[in-house]
């Protein structure tokens, strides 16, 4: 049966793609990815091999071209940044070929990639020790008041919230509202990370709070990591207790 791998790249860096991603990326005949995605690989991975690319908003076709390409018979590789699962095209791919009719022609494999958030949070310290959400503030594909709904039952879970496409050039209203429904909720004092292109060229990284985060330096290239009430500051790093020191407290 042909193959359709969806792979997930990691956060951008070389050192930090996945060897089950590496061994199915050498192996395939065709990769299919967003420029920008394709930019990052070592150029010799996609030496000799059917490049299908696109911008952003293609995904339908380029999901759809590389879905083809694997009913053809040819080996092919669909990239996502982070992991495949995580805000990528693994859940497209399959919708499409239920769709058009490739269920059961074309084995859709999807192989793991470190999501940005796991990378964000590295960089920050251990904020995401205990129950966290991620919420995307684009609402290309999800109503705003669906995003805005979420954003609210999470902070009053007490949730530490990971904030993916923060802000756009078209969506600079979003962020602001995002913050005010927190602040209102939870305060101003709550502690907040700030990562920029995490482990690739101008890397950035940030620890402030809700009332002294500059949403000027901002934008889609971004993950924003919000605390929750035991999130705290230990020597500039987020950290958000497991509850260990509470649970086993030294005499």
């Amino acid at each position: 049966m042909a193959r359709l791998s969806v792979i997930g790249l990691g956060p951008g860096d070389a050192t930090l793609l996945a060897p089950l991603a590496l061994a199915a990326l050498t192996r395939a005949q065709a990769v299919a990815g967003y420029t920008t995605y394709l930019k990052l690989l070592d150029p010799a991975l996609l030496a000799g091999k059917r490049i299908i690319e696109s911008g952003m908003t293609a995904e339908m076709a380029r999901v759809r071209a590389a879905l083809a390409s694997a009913d053809a018979g040819v080996e092919t590789a669909l990239v996502c940044g982070g992991d495949a699962g995580v805000y990528g095209l693994a859940s497209l791919a399959y919708e499409l070929a239920e769709l058009d009719g490739l269920s059961g022609r074309v084995e859709i494999e999807v192989v793991p990639g470190i999501p940005a958030l796991a990378a964000a949070a590295a960089l920050l310290g251990a904020p995401l020790t205990h129950d966290f959400a991620c919420v995307s503030l684009s609402d290309l594909l999800t109503p705003w008041a669906v995003i805005e709904k979420r954003i609210a039952l999470a902070t009053k879970a007490d949730f530490v919230l990971v904030i993916y496409n923060p802000r756009s050039r078209r969506r600079r209203e979003h962020l602001p509202k995002a913050l005010e429904i927190m602040a209102t909720i939870r305060g101003s004092a709550i502690p907040v990370g700030l990562v920029r292109n995490a482990y690739r060229e101008g890397q950035s990284v940030a620890v402030t709070t809700l009332a002294e985060l500059d949403v000027e330096t901002v934008d889609m290239l971004s993950i924003l990591v919000v605390g929750n009430a035991s999130t705290r500051m230990v020597d500039g790093k987020l950290v958000t207790p497991r509850g260990y020191l509470d649970k086993y407290a030294e005499s």
